[in-house]
């Protein structure tokens, strides 16, 4: 007996999604089977877990198992566990809704590329909820019947991939979820196997789900002692949980297999860190370093965190608690010898065992790193391209690592145009008497290059490093040195390029300029004073008239929009503007202000210098407007 049937629309990505999967996007379509069977282990896992917890909870624990059923001449595949099972509201807000953002986003950014195929559209495999719907790969239609452990009725779900679906409430259901694939016909010539067949299914389930805990059964067919065929129900997994092996007992591929178990991806891991610990307490763990960085390894809602069990007891999905967030890319299992089962997420956050796995595990983590530094260049430069950013966050964060992630840390600089460098490197590179590690935060390579900043450090051949991530803006400011040797801001306080005798050379020189200078300078300093701290000659230009540079200990003008960005108002930062007194311009203000004194004219080119000035580093005029009609004023008056 059941309800009406209601019929209801997917989300709109989803069905974007839908369509997508209808059109197979993905060449291994054998992918589906891996990402069912993994939905079903879970919810096992989510069962015995619930059940531990709650012990009024009414559910079956006499045998959990995941089991694969197949009818030829219906062409069906059915993938069936007596998990945890769903309620109505969950198969409406988990199959039909995308519910993490990242899938959004990344149907947009193939949209805007006309794309459907390639590595895009390949990550969407295994986002919140995709895995199953990499089953309208080989189905025309997909039936699910799901029941959630202790309620009386069941949700029978069914569409055909389009842009709705129909939902009923059934009341005569077993508890867990069984998914019927309808199934397309095979075509070799596009990868679509025939699924009804026993071998197939035999090779999947060895293929990609040999390790998963929970038995894998399926009828199989065979021949009795008087070569009678009979049927009988067997387990096609060796049930073998990798973390508890030695390395040399499991290949490549295996760990690679079972990293796309646990972390939804498609690709092979760039590396494998197997750790098992023995003494006061005992943990083993199986961590990966994926290739690729997921599409919201920067959003604020993403999931992150490896699996947690105590005594291959799965207790929870994304465990936070241990690895520091800056290393939330990495995946992969830790099992616990002598914690409680009976663990929540707050219990965590305060258990000294817990602390000092996640110790353990960051180390380990970080060191694994520094061995691809030293050992595999091209694999640490991959990793480096797509989490650096992350990693570098923990020199905020994580103070007690911070010596050995300064180690790790690759930048962009003015040595190689190509090729990122470490600070060992830039260091041991650094010429006769260089006493800074000289650096330069901004929004991209190019505009940090052309920035007058850098015209004397090129002058006198001293690498910068051209710091662009977002949050090098914010680390700088909390790490003073490498090992020693101070890092310095190029667009922060006096340059100080010279040396001690070189100073001593030209304090003639400089005093002279100052004294010349000297009214020109009070005058700008009074009429740019709204913008301005001072005006005072550079030391650092050498072709460009002026530039802007922040005080010692100021927050820079990218720290002051980032702050705003996120609602915290902050004060205004005036800066200084440095003016090259070789440069005909200046020295044609310093003339025009001896003979014509406070001329409006003369007012309104300082402000058009000022206004230069902050373009060339990239900034914003606070008066766009202004400015222009300043400069086609002055334009005019020349020709």
């Amino acid at each position: 007996m059941s309800t009406q049937v209601e019929t209801l629309e997917f989300q709109a990505e989803t069905r974007q999604l839908l369509q997508l999967m209808v059109h197979s996007i993905y060449s291994n379509k054998d992918i589906f089977l891996r990402e069912l069977i993994s939905n079903a282990s879970d919810a096992l896992d989510k069962l015995r877990l619930e059940a531990f917890r709650d012990k009024e909870l009414a559910v079956d624990l006499a045998d959990p198992r995941v089991e694969i059923e197949t009818d030829r001449e219906q062409r069906t595949l059915t993938v069936r566990d007596n998990g945890i099972g769903m309620s109505r509201d969950e198969v409406v807000g988990l199959i039909g809704t995308i519910a993490k953002s990242g899938t959004a986003e990344l149907l947009q950014k193939m949209q805007q590329q006309e794309t459907t195929s390639g590595p895009a559209a390949k990550e969407l495999i295994g986002q919140f909820g995709v895995g199953f719907y990499s089953s309208f790969m080989v189905a025309d239609r997909i039936s699910l019947l799901t029941k959630r452990a202790g309620e009386k009725q069941a949700t029978r779900w069914e569409s055909n991939g389009d842009a709705t679906y129909t939902i009923e409430t059934v009341d005569d259901a077993p508890q867990g979820t069984a998914v019927t694939l309808h199934l397309k016909p095979a075509d070799d010539e596009d990868n679509l196997f025939d699924y009804t067949s026993e071998w197939k299914i035999r090779e999947l389930v060895r293929r990609y789900s040999d390790f998963i805990t929970w038995p894998i059964k399926m009828e199989i067919e065979s021949k009795d002692s008087e070569g009678e065929n009979k049927r009988e129900l067997k387990t096609l997994n060796s049930m073998k949980a990798l973390w508890a092996r030695a390395r040399d007992e499991v290949s490549d591929k295996e760990y690679n297999d079972f990293y796309k178990h646990v972390s939804h991806d498609w690709r092979d891991p760039l590396e494998i860190i197997p750790l098992r610990a023995e003494g006061t307490f005992e943990y083993q763990a199986l961590l990966f370093l994926p290739a690729h960085a997921p599409a919201d390894l920067f959003t604020r809602d993403a999931k992150r965190g490896v699996q947690l069990y105590v005594k291959r007891v799965f207790i929870m999905d994304n465990c936070e608690t241990l690895l520091p967030e800056y290393l939330r890319f990495v995946k992969g299992v830790v099992d616990a010898q002598d914690l409680s089962l009976n663990v929540s997420r707050e219990i965590l956050q305060q258990d000294r065992q817990i602390s000092l796995i996640r110790r353990r595990l960051t180390k380990k983590v970080l060191s694994s790193v520094q061995s691809l530094l030293n050992d595999d260049v091209e694999r640490y430069r991959s990793l480096w391209t797509e989490f650096g950013a992350a990693v570098k966050e923990g020199l905020l964060s994580d103070p007690d690592n911070r010596d050995t992630i300064l180690e790790l840390v690759s930048f962009s600089s003015t040595h190689d145009p190509k090729q990122q460098t470490t600070l060992r490197q830039y260091v041991e590179r650094m010429k006769e008497g260089q006493r800074h590690i000289y650096y330069m935060t901004g929004s991209s390579r190019s505009i940090i290059e052309s920035s007058p900043h850098m015209e004397a450090f090129r002058a006198k051949g001293y690498e910068v490093l051209l710091l662009t991530d977002a949050v090098d803006e914010v680390w700088v400011d909390s790490v003073t040195e490498f090992d020693g040797t101070p890092l310095q801001s190029i667009a922060k306080g006096e340059a100080g390029l010279e040396t001690d005798e070189e100073k001593e050379a030209s304090e003639t020189e400089r005093d002279e300029k100052q004294k010349e200078f000297a009214d020109l300078l009070a005058w700008m300093t009074g009429k740019l004073t709204e913008h301005v701290k001072e005006v005072r000659l550079s030391t650092r230009l050498t072709t460009s008239a002026a530039c802007l540079v922040s005080a010692a200990d100021d927050m820079t003008p990218a720290m002051e929009r980032m702050y705003r960005a996120m609602g915290q108002p902050v004060p205004q930062v005036k800066r200084i503007l440095e003016l090259n007194p070789g440069h005909p311009l200046v020295a044609g203000l310093r003339k025009a202000h001896e003979e014509r004194g406070d001329d409006v004219e003369l007012a309104e080119t300082a402000e058009l210098l000022h206004g230069t000035a902050l373009l060339a580093e990239g900034g914003e005029l606070s008066d766009p407007s202004r400015f222009t009609r300043l400069l086609a004023d002055r334009l005019a008056s020349a020709m």
